[in-house]
């Protein structure tokens, strides 16, 4: 048996590790025509509050970090006093890594895996979560994804240059579930190297690290538009 094969085997019977939230909601919802879609309502609540309560009512999540923007710091601080998960709101940062890097910092010592979620996905489920939770204990790094549904393309000059496999082509949804010491390394690393990452997978793959993709939800989807928000609303009387 290789040393990998012995590691996973070692981590299966081992109890699961402890692992925390860092919900990212510091963005500036430049595509949301005037809305505030961190505190926009959705089905008669701030849509942050339903992110954080799916992470608090999750057993498999044992801390919660919200990183969001200074002006809304009190609010969500408010609205989330009666959740004994969450232990810190904070500020973000000038981009996404470095929101993520703000609340890892804030994670109890404990912590053994970072969950890392998209304040505006509303609708993750407990299913998702613990499932991610599960794959990053055994792997060291875990998304949830969806199959491709649409031909895509690829373009330069406005010209279709290739067209990918679809069958390989995953959407990845987040939480993104990392070993914590894996995640920080590589955040700090990508940083250094000032090298371009569009989530925090891509920071992790560029230390050579692979990611286990799990199943997701095509529920999960990213609030980035109010065509979006109109969509979450929807699927919430669905579910």
């Amino acid at each position: 048996m290789g040393i990998s094969k012995l590691s996973q085997v070692i981590r299966n019977i081992l109890p699961l590790k402890y692992c925390g939230a860092v919900i990212v909601a510091a963005g500036t919802a430049s595509r949301m025509q005037g809305i505030d879609k961190v505190m926009a309502e959705l089905g008669g609540e701030p849509m942050i509050l339903r992110t954080v309560r799916a992470f608090e009512n999750c057993d498999v999540i044992g801390q919660i970090v919200i990183v969001t923007r200074e002006d809304l710091v009190e609010k969500i601080q408010a609205l989330c006093a009666k959740y004994p998960k969450v232990t810190a709101v904070t500020i973000g940062g000038a981009d996404r890594a470095e929101s993520v890097r703000n609340g890892l910092k804030l994670l109890s010592p404990k912590v053994r895996l970072a969950a890392i979620h998209d304040g505006a996905r509303p609708l993750v489920t407990d299913a998702v979560i613990d499932r991610t939770v599960r794959a990053a204990h055994r792997y060291g790094a875990a998304a949830p994804g969806v199959p491709v549904k649409d031909t895509v393309k690829v373009v330069r000059g406005g010209f279709v240059k290739s067209t990918p496999d679809r069958s390989t082509l995953q959407a990845v949804q987040t939480p993104q579930i990392f070993d914590v010491d894996l995640l920080t390394g590589a955040l700090e690393k990508a940083k250094k190297d000032n090298a371009a990452i569009t989530d925090d997978c891509s920071a992790v793959e560029l230390m050579g690290m692979s990611v286990k993709i799990v199943a997701g939800d095509e529920r999960n989807i990213k609030v980035t538009t109010p065509t979006d928000l109109k969509i979450a609303a929807s699927l919430l009387e669905e579910m």
